[in-house]
């Protein structure tokens, strides 16, 4: 019998972290016991993005809650407590959120991968992306790269964040179906390269769909959708046990001023790139809601605190842009207040003004109120 290579077996397990000890790095990060061996003092609690295309939107679904009814039930049902986040509500479950976009591709979902993640700060993301792709012979050859990149990508903007990468499900469709197999073929690959690299990025294989659990030549009916929601559920549970998934990080809070009564802030609330960052009367909006993950990164509204054009000077205005890995993206506690280590200079109000609206810049460190801020 000629033997299958679609999954290499080495490779589909030791992704799937199944038979396999997965890298003491990516396990646990302190080299203690493989994750069969271990299991969560209690079930975490998830602030989980749904993340794909029309699949995770719901199209086949008749109450459009696609897979994402059914997890919910099963995670709810199992102790967690749960929140779904995304930009995007459909369905009639309790919780519709979810950042599923009809048509859309690999490089599309990348388009705003930074904003959403930034913004919304998951510590889940069950990611079903590659349909339209194949479906429609787009740059098929390399969109394995593309997923490899989206996920170094989405690691990056949420690095607390365990992402569980869906196999593209079976169709109809004769042109995907030609493409699907070398596509999912090289996931196990791709996914074992990010745990070596110690990210917590698991695969979830969506064989068990067969032709008879979809709507229509691309998606799901409910029975497809609630075999995915199996395979999810099983991710989610094998992660949590691993001790890979962190309770949800804050969502921001002000940064206040030593000039009283003021706020760092997004000017006009705007998260365009390049807007300014400045100082106002504190007002709690989310142009004021700062979060400060492990990257050494300050985010608001999706974006990054930004020295404008990889500036060191002083004088450097600072706006906000999307999130990049940058070093002038970089900010270290200093002395009661905030100091760019790429060019050694503090997050400073010049002239210590109290006026709304007053862009930020970098300037020596000098201690003074006006280079204070006290995240709350």
């Amino acid at each position: 019998m000629k033997k299958c290579s679609v999954f290499p077996a080495v490779a589909l397990a030791a992704a799937l972290g199944v038979g396999t000890a997965l890298p003491a790095a990516a396990a646990t990060g302190t080299g203690s016991p493989p994750p069969a061996v271990r299991a969560a003092a209690a079930p975490t609690a998830l602030r989980l993005m749904p993340l794909g295309d029309s699949i995770t939107w719901g199209v086949g679904s008749p109450s459009g809650n696609s897979y994402r009814g059914f997890l919910w039930d099963q995670l709810t049902a199992e102790g967690h407590a749960l929140d779904f986040v995304g930009s995007g509500r459909n369905g009639t479950m309790s919780d519709p959120d979810n950042e599923g976009h009809s048509g859309w591709r690999i490089d599309q979902i990348a388009g705003i991968a930074d904003s959403v993640l930034t913004g919304y700060r998951p510590n889940v993301v069950t990611l079903e992306i590659g349909t339209n792709d194949l479906n429609g012979n787009y740059q098929v050859p390399t969109a394995p790269d593309r997923l490899r990149a989206l996920l170094d990508q989405i690691t990056r903007d949420a690095p607390q964040a365990t992402v569980l990468v869906g196999t593209v499900i079976v169709s109809t469709s004769g042109t995907e179906e030609a493409n699907r197999p070398a596509f999912n073929a090289r996931l196990p690959g791709i996914v074992q390269a990010e745990q070596a690299a110690g990210k917590h990025v698991r695969l979830v294989d969506m064989s068990a769909l067969t032709s008879v659990d979809l709507a229509d030549s691309l998606h799901p009916n409910d029975n497809g959708y609630r075999k995915m929601a199996d395979a999810f559920n099983a991710g989610v549970q094998a992660a949590d046990a691993a001790g890979w998934i962190a309770p949800p990080a804050s969502a921001g809070g002000q940064v206040r001023s030593g000039i009283a009564g003021k706020c760092l802030d997004v000017s006009g609330g705007s998260s365009a790139d390049g807007t300014a960052a400045d100082i106002a009367a504190c007002n709690g909006s989310d142009a004021q809601a700062w979060s400060a993950p492990s990257d050494g990164t300050l985010r608001a509204l999706g974006k990054c605190l930004d020295a404008t054009g990889r500036g060191t000077a002083n004088g450097t205005k600072i706006e906000i842009w999307g999130c990049n890995g940058g070093s002038n993206q970089q900010w270290q506690a200093y002395n009661g207040g905030y100091r760019n280590p790429a060019s050694g200079r503090c997050l400073d109000d010049p002239g210590s003004s109290a006026t709304d609206g007053t862009q930020l810049v970098l300037w020596d460190c000098n201690g003074g109120a006006n280079q204070q801020w006290t995240a709350l």
